[in-house]
C-alpha cells in the first residue's frame, strides 16, 4: 500500500521555498500532513500572462531529492536501451523553448462539499512559464524509437518515497514525441531544485502530474504502467491506475493497459469509466481585480478587469464575464500570447456601477465545451456535465467550476475611495 502517513520534513521545505520565493505563494492547508504544497499568494498572478518563478506553485509528494547534475543520469528503457547524462541530453540534442500552462490535477479541490481528499486548492494551483529544455522527440528517435503507434512512455521520478511506491505516470508515445520536453530550465533560469532540478519531463497542455520531476528513467513500451511493469521492487501502478483517477466515492477504479482517448473531458463524456487525468479540462480565473480593496472607476466610467483562460491542447474559443454572479454574460476579449498549451489573457471594461458586485468569468473550447457553474453532490454521477455542473469525485480531480471561483468586488467613487483612505 502507498504509505500516506504524515511527513515532517515538509514543514521545512515548505518554508525554505516560501522564503526563496519572496512572498509570491502561500502555504495550502493539507489534512493529510504529508504533500509540499505552496499556491499563488495573490490573485493578481493571474492577471499577467508570465508567471514568475516566484509565484509558481509547488506540489509534491516526496523529499526533494539531493539532485547532483553532475552525477544525475536519465535511463531508457523498455523497447530502448540508453543511460543519459543531464549534459547529453542538453549537449547532444536542440534546446527548444515551450510555453506551458501548468495546473494540479487537484485545483480546486477545496471547492468540493464536503470536502474530499488532502491538500485542499482554491484555484492558485495553475501557472504559466516559459520552460527549455531537448525535444522528447530528438531523443527517443535517436535511440530508435521509430513508431509511436499504440506505445506509451512511462517517466519515473527519482524523489525518495518512505514507503514501498515508485512515482511513475504514463502518456502515450505521440504526445511524448509531439512536444514534450526534458527540461533544464525554466523562465531562463536554472531549474529550482523544487520544480524538479535537474531534470523534468514538461507535457504541455496537461495536467502537473504528468509533468514528472526528477525524472530517472523513461520506459517504452505498449501499455501504461500496471503493477510489476518496471524493473525494481515496490509499488508501480499506484499514481497511475488508482490516484488521479476521477470516479464517485467508495469506488476502486480497474486498471487498464492502454485507452482510446486521453482527452480528460472526453473520458468524463463516457468514452473512459472513471477518466484518467491527462489533457486539462478549459477553465479561466480572474486576475484583477482581486477584491480586497475597492476599485474606482476610471474617468469614462469603466474598471478594467483581467484574467487568464486555458484548455489544454486544445484552444480557447470564448470568455465571458458576467458581473451579477452569472445572471447575464457579455464577451470579453482575448489577446496577448497564443501559444498552444499555454493559457490566454482576457479583459473586458466594465461599465461599473456603486455598490458590491460578483464577478464570474467562464471560458469555452474550440469543441465547444463550457466551464460548468457548480460542482455536483457526492450521490449526482453520470450526466451532471448536462445539467452545467462538474462531478464531485473522491479525489477532488479535474474541477473547473466557475462559481467557486467568482470574486466579490465594491465599486466606489472617487471621492468616496478619496474619503476612506
Amino acid at each position: 500500500m502507498v504509505a500516506e502517513a504524515p511527513r515532517e520534513s515538509r514543514h521545512d521545505e515548505i518554508e525554505a521555498i516560501v522564503e526563496a520565493k519572496d512572498g509570491g505563494v502561500k502555504p495550502v492547508r493539507d489534512e493529510a500532513n504529508k504533500y509540499t504544497v505552496v499556491g499563488a499568494a495573490e490573485r493578481s498572478t493571474f492577471a499577467n500572462w508570465l508567471t514568475p518563478v516566484e509565484e509558481h506553485f509547488v506540489c509534491h509528494r516526496n523529499d526533494i531529492p539531493d539532485g547532483d547534475v553532475d552525477a544525475w543520469t536519465v535511463s531508457l528503457t523498455g523497447q530502448v536501451e540508453a543511460t543519459l547524462s543531464v549534459s547529453d541530453i542538453a549537449d547532444e540534442h536542440p534546446t527548444v523553448a515551450v510555453a506551458h500552462t501548468m495546473e494540479c490535477a487537484g485545483n480546486g479541490r477545496g471547492q468540493h462539499d464536503p470536502e474530499t481528499g488532502s491538500v485542499q486548492w482554491g484555484f492558485e494551483a495553475a501557472a504559466t512559464a516559459i520552460w527549455t529544455g531537448a525535444p522528447l522527440g530528438s531523443i527517443l528517435r535517436d535511440h530508435g524509437v521509430e513508431s509511436t503507434e499504440g506505445k506509451w512512455l512511462t517517466a519515473v521520478g527519482g524523489d525518495p518515497a518512505d514507503g514501498d511506491d515508485v512515482f511513475a505516470r504514463s502518456i502515450p508515445l505521440e504526445k511524448a514525441t509531439d512536444d514534450c520536453i526534458l527540461a533544464f530550465e525554466m523562465n531562463g533560469e536554472t531549474l529550482p531544485r523544487e520544480h524538479g532540478y535537474p531534470i523534468r519531463l514538461i507535457v504541455p497542455g496537461w495536467y502537473g502530474v504528468n509533468n514528472v520531476k526528477w525524472v530517472e528513467e523513461l520506459r517504452v513500451t505498449d501499455s501504461m504502467v500496471g503493477q510489476g511493469s518496471l524493473d525494481r521492487p515496490g509499488e508501480h501502478a499506484y499514481w497511475q491506475q488508482e490516484a488521479y483517477r476521477i470516479h464517485p466515492q467508495e469506488t476502486d477504479p480497474d486498471p487498464n493497459e492502454t485507452i482510446e482517448t486521453v482527452d480528460t473531458w472526453e473520458q468524463l463524456e463516457g468514452a473512459v469509466d472513471h477518466p484518467y487525468t491527462f489533457d486539462a479540462n478549459v477553465m479561466s480565473v480572474i486576475g484583477s481585480p482581486d477584491g480586497e480593496s475597492p476599485v474606482t472607476p476610471k474617468a469614462d466610467g469603466t474598471v478594467d478587469i483581467r484574467g487568464v483562460a486555458w484548455a489544454g491542447d486544445d484552444a480557447v474559443d470564448r470568455v465571458e464575464l458576467s458581473t451579477d454572479r452569472g445572471d447575464t454574460w457579455d464577451d470579453a476579449e482575448l489577446f496577448g500570447p497564443d501559444y498552444a498549451g499555454a493559457w490566454r489573457l482576457f479583459r473586458y471594461g466594465w461599465d461599473a456601477a456603486l455598490g458590491r458586485h460578483t464577478l464570474v468569468s467562464r471560458a469555452t473550447d474550440e469543441l465547444g465545451r463550457r466551464q460548468p457553474a457548480t460542482i455536483s453532490a457526492p450521490d449526482a454521477w453520470g450526466e451532471v456535465l448536462e445539467n452545467d455542473e462538474f462531478p464531485w469525485n473522491e479525489g477532488g480531480y479535474a474541477a473547473n467550476a466557475y462559481e467557486p471561483n467568482g470574486v466579490t468586488v465594491e465599486v466606489r467613487s472617487a471621492d468616496d475611495s478619496t474619503e476612506n483612505e
